[in-house]
């Protein structure tokens, strides 16, 4: 009865906190043209443009030009001394999916089983996640709400971080199918499997076991994927995806050894993974590059993964992967974790990269990876208004102060439980909020 009670009592000082926040409405579509003048423009492929002007309408840029000259008869959103920004893009993490990590009826992130491709994570997505708005109040505006647990997790959609419900959000519908590649290495089961340290001869025969499960898996879906079957098998109907190029492989792994088993595997099913995580991949260079592997990292401001690594290594595999030709991108795995995605980008400029290559570690380098960079990624004329405004550097830290956004030309409210808090005790004490 006891431990009845205190459950009681943290799930409702949990809910309590998480229901804080007052209704924050999705903004309306623009019915508007409007321009942002005067500030510095970060396109997100490498060029800035200092003193510029961007125009928009009917939530797609329609100008991108030097010069701060007011256009007449539409609404103009003054930026001088300010620096504009594509909208980040946080991918592979289980933002939406997860609210309060120590209660399990607010974590729908995995399903039972060991593979299951046909699970949606758009379907699970929670858009009134009270997380969602202080992520956004950073500047990431798009993520990657990504399935968890088993060989093969399930399917992942993009979504934009302002809307009524998982329809309203869906910003690229089921683009990926995840897979935790087994390790070959003695001592676990791999970054997302979890489980009991195993001794030598127990992860052996796992392995194999895993590795075995997976390659028949793959011929069975490759075979049902060149028929047109009387009877629908809906794992097998999620994999059509990988076959026909409509769908990505996105592949967590991390030994060097196991990276090339898996891209030597996905490759014979004439597909060409996307890695997650890889933290040994800057040992493999020159083999990822004759691959033309693509890398999601983890975060950078970490620990290395072995004890004999350059204490520094984390932030510098960005600048070593960059260099060695490969396409990279920047994530952190977890849920509130998404609100540090640019401060984690800062830190890769901080060791090795410029300002502009760390930007497009979080913007048009993740659009390309995850195929929507026909859409968002960079600010050029026919792509999304995907914009945020900062008062300061959006990569630091100590700068970053996102005072405008704009979500497919819709300026979006940038209100959160954190702010609202803050304000509460700043009156209460009688400090002056900004």
């Amino acid at each position: 009865m006891k431990k009845f009670i205190y459950q009681f009592i943290f799930l409702s000082i949990a809910t309590t906190t998480v229901f804080a926040q007052a209704t924050i409405s999705p903004a309306k579509p623009q019915n508007q043209t409007i321009a942002i003048v005067g500030g510095t423009i970060h396109i997100g492929n490498g060029k800035v443009i200092e003193n510029g002007t961007i125009i928009f309408s009917n939530g797609k840029i329609t100008e991108v030009k030097e010069g701060n000259s007011q256009p007449q008869g539409i609404m103009v959103v003054q930026a001088q001394g300010k620096q504009i920004y594509p909208g980040f893009i946080a991918p592979v993490n289980d933002m939406g999916l997860v609210e309060v990590e120590s209660v399990r009826a607010t974590r729908d992130d995995a399903e039972t089983g060991s593979i299951n491709p046909h699970v949606r994570s758009l379907v699970a997505y929670n858009t009134d996640s009270r997380i969602i708005p202080t992520v956004r109040s950073n500047g990431t505006l798009l993520s990657q709400p990504t399935p968890q647990g088993g060989l093969v997790s399930g399917t992942s959609s993009i979504v934009q971080l302002d809307a009524w419900n998982w329809e309203d959000a869906a910003y690229k519908a089921d683009m990926g199918i995840h897979f935790n590649w087994p390790t070959s290495r003695a001592g676990g089961g791999g970054r997302r499997f979890g489980g009991p340290t195993l001794s030598e001869e127990q992860q052996k025969e796992r392995y194999q076991n895993q590795i075995a499960e997976i390659k028949t898996y793959f011929a069975q879906a490759k075979a049902y994927s060149e028929q047109n079957p009387t009877i629908i098998n809906e794992r097998f109907e999620a994999m059509k995806g990988l076959f026909n190029g409509t769908k990505k492989a996105f592949v967590n792994v991390s030994k060097q050894k196991d990276i090339i088993v898996a891209v030597k595997f996905f490759e014979d099913f004439g597909i060409t993974p996307v890695l997650v995580g890889a933290e040994e991949a800057v040992d493999i260079t020159t083999f990822l590059k004759e691959h033309n592997v693509p890398i999601i990292m983890y975060k950078s401001q970490s620990l290395p993964d072995n004890t004999d690594d350059d204490v520094y290594l984390p932030y510098k595999n960005a600048k070593i992967l960059h260099d060695a030709g490969l396409l990279i991108a920047m994530s952190i795995d977890g849920y509130w974790q998404q609100r540090n995605l640019p401060f984690m980008a800062g830190t890769t400029a901080a060791y090795g990269l410029t300002k502009e290559e760390a930007l497009a570690t979080i913007t048009s380098n993740t659009a390309k990876i995850l195929g929507i960079d026909d859409r968002t990624g960079t600010l050029e004329v026919g792509k999304d208004a995907n914009i945020i405004i900062s008062t300061g550097d959006a990569l630091d830290m100590r700068t970053n102060n996102i005072e405008g956004a704009f979500i497919q030309g819709r300026m979006i409210d940038l209100n959160n439980v954190q702010k609202q808090l803050y304000k509460k005790y700043a009156d209460k004490y009688g400090i002056k909020a900004d």
